[in-house]
This record gives C-alpha cells, sequence and structure tokens, in this order.
C-alpha cells in the first residue's frame, strides 16, 4: 500500500510542525507540503501530488473558505479536513466549510490537559479520519462475490407500514453537509416533529442549528432544554448531551441527558431511536445519515422489533458508509436511497394516511364541509 500524502495549511509554524511530526510517527502518512495561507496553499498544491489536505480555517491574507471555494473549482476530488478552533467564530466557519466541500472536520485541542494529552487527541482523531475518509476511496484489485442482503420487506415490520407521528434522524461524517441539503429540501408544513442526532461537539452543534435554520423553511434550533416538541420542528442533540424523546398524551417531549456516552459518543444516536421506539413504537420514520462506526444500529433493532420504518442513505452518495452500511447489511431498512432522493421519499412516507396540503387548505375554508 502507498503512503497516504498529505498536504497541511495553517497559518501557525508551530502547529504546522506539530502536525508534521503526529503524521509521519504512522508509517502510511507522509507531509508533503505546508503553506501558511491559502493563497500560498494553492500555488504550492499545484507543484505536489497530495491524496488529502488538512485545513486551519481562519487566517489572515487568503483564509481558509476562500481556498475552499478555489480549490472545489480546481481540484474537487481532493478530500478536505477542516482543522479548527473550538469557539463560536471557529465553530460557524467550520460549518460553512463542510456546506462547500469539506470531508469533515477535528477540532483543535482546548484545554485538554497536558501538552502530551493534547498531542495524544490530535494523533487519535486526526489519523482515524484520515484513514477512514481515504479508505472508501480504495479499489479492490479483485471485485469480491457480491453477499446476499436480507430483503426488508421479507421483515413483517415492514409489510404493512403505519402512520408516521415521528421522524428521527442520525448522521456521523459528513452529516452536516448532507443535513444541509436535506433539512432545507423538506416543507415548512411538514406534519410531524424531526429529531436529530448529529456527532458534533457543543459549539458545533449550536453553529450547526443555526445554520440549518437560515436555510430551511422548518424551524431548526438545538435541543439544550426540556422542550415541546410540534409539527414542523427540527431538534438537533446538543453536543455533549445525549437526546431523549417521550409521549405524553398528545404531547412530543424531548430531553437532553447527560449520561455516559455510547459508543464513544455523546449524543448517540442509539439513545434517540431507542427512546422513539419505546415511545412512538411503529409510528416513527428513521433515517440513518453518512458516518463512521455502528452508532444507530442498536436502536434500529429495537425500532424494527418495534414496527417502525427504517430508511438509510446509500453507500455512493455518503461520505462514508459505516452507519448506514451496517443497518443496511442487517437487513433492517425499508431502502436505501440516494440523499438527493431521500426528502421526498420522507414526504411520501409521512404524508401517507394524512390529507394533501391542498385538502388541508380546503378544509381550513369549509370546516363545515370538511370537518
Amino acid at each position: 500500500m502507498s503512503n497516504i500524502r498529505v498536504f497541511l495549511v495553517d497559518d501557525t509554524a508551530a502547529v504546522r510542525h506539530i502536525l508534521t511530526q503526529i503524521l509521519e510517527e504512522d508509517p502510511d502518512i507522509v507531509v508533503v507540503g505546508t503553506a501558511c495561507d491559502g493563497r500560498q496553499g494553492l500555488d504550492r498544491l499545484q507543484r505536489v501530488e497530495a491524496d488529502l489536505l488538512i485545513l486551519d480555517v481562519e487566517m489572515p491574507g487568503m483564509g481558509g473558505l476562500e481556498m475552499l471555494k478555489e480549490l472545489k473549482v480546481s481540484r474537487p476530488e481532493l478530500p478536505v479536513l477542516v482543522f479548527s478552533s473550538i469557539t463560536e467564530r471557529g465553530a460557524m466557519v467550520t460549518i460553512e466549510a463542510l456546506s462547500l466541500g469539506a470531508s469533515d472536520y477535528v477540532p483543535k485541542p482546548a484545554m485538554v490537559g497536558t501538552a502530551a494529552e493534547a498531542r495524544d487527541y490530535i494523533k487519535t482523531s486526526l489519523l482515524g479520519k484520515i484513514k477512514t475518509l481515504l479508505r472508501r476511496d480504495s479499489k479492490p484489485s479483485v471485485t469480491p462475490t457480491p453477499q446476499p442482503r436480507p430483503v426488508a420487506s421479507q421483515l413483517q415490520h415492514h409489510r404493512i407500514p403505519s402512520r408516521v407521528d415521528l421522524v428521527v434522524i442520525g448522521a456521523s461524517m459528513g452529516g452536516p453537509r448532507a443535513l444541509g441539503q436535506l433539512i432545507p429540501a423538506l416543507p415548512g408544513d411538514f406534519p410531524v416533529p424531526i429529531l436529530v442526532v448529529q456527532h458534533m461537539p457543543a459549539v458545533f452543534t449550536r453553529a450547526l442549528a443555526t445554520r440549518l435554520n437560515q436555510n430551511a423553511s422548518l424551524s431548526v434550533a438545538e435541543c439544550d432544554s426540556s422542550q415541546r416538541a410540534e409539527p414542523g420542528q427540527v431538534w438537533l442533540a446538543a453536543g455533549d448531551y445525549h437526546m431523549t424523546v417521550d409521549k405524553v398524551g398528545d404531547n412530543t417531549l424531548v430531553a437532553p441527558q447527560r449520561s455516559e456516552p455510547v459508543n464513544f459518543c455523546r449524543p448517540a444516536v442509539d439513545i434517540l431511536f431507542a427512546s422513539a421506539a419505546k415511545a412512538y413504537g411503529p409510528n416513527v420514520l428513521a433515517v440513518v445519515l453518512t458516518g463512521m462506526g455502528h452508532d444507530g444500529l442498536e436502536g434500529c433493532r429495537q425500532l424494527a422489533k418495534a414496527g417502525a420504518q427504517i430508511l438509510v442513505q446509500d453507500q455512493p452518495t455518503s461520505a462514508v458508509w459505516g452507519m448506514p452500511g451496517v443497518v443496511s447489511r442487517a437487513g433492517l431498512a425499508c431502502a436505501e436511497l440516494p440523499l438527493q432522493d431521500m426528502a421526498a421519499e420522507i414526504m411520501r412516507r409521512v404524508n401517507r394516511g394524512r390529507p394533501t396540503f391542498r385538502a388541508r387548505q380546503l378544509a381550513a375554508m369549509n370546516p363545515e364541509v370538511h370537518g
């Protein structure tokens, strides 16, 4: 296997030096160049072959966003991993970078502890994401024999879909960009609440909720306290807190929960999905988007057992087909869909058994006739 060739862009010389040291401790990685700002990075990238770019987004001169915009024109296939500060400004710029095509991000260590602990954090975070991002581009020398996959329609809980009263969504690597495409594609009169778990630190979930709310017809907010979830509202789990859902009478109640991490994640998709299965049973539509790992698999098992419907993003449109892939291979998904088709399929399933928007308009205008 050839080395993974990494290029670094950061305005701080010490950061470039430390990152180079940490990355090259791995025998599979070589740093082929560095730059102190976006303009220098674009110039030097023309003279080297790189498999991945690690990019600081807040720099004097040409910043990371400007570089990313130009890079996606000249080198759209080059994966970009954003290395950003954990601040309100850093989080907002990172979310913008992800929307422009960055593959994923790693927050710079802040208040991690000792220098050794900060170094270990960088090593663990960066190496895992670098190898995960590039693994999806590798092609096997021999095409493996396709393995038969359980057919969703054979499962009893998919035969007679129940009315959907709640949509739950789980995502990880590549999720912010996927959510940025999916949530704005849903109409403002969406008839049920939507609850989302995206693996992200606290400041970043707040920035993501803000951006989604700006771009969507739906109301999007971070769930940082107990709330009643209404139709047409999207609640995003707050970073470092799980999110649970309960049903009390006709009310949907969501709440943050500060229990132990699950699957090394907090928030965890499994926590939300399991609580949805318990509270709403067959009346849940679950969606598993791009992400590494297997968070969400156990929650999907509980949802499937309860009779809920489950959709997964397909492999070609996923940044990483970890989370949706394990659910699909377990035979728990009703369908695998490209991201661009997901909103329409969600609407089709949610509207089943409900009057159309036009019918609701007529009923509102003529309550005696349509009551």
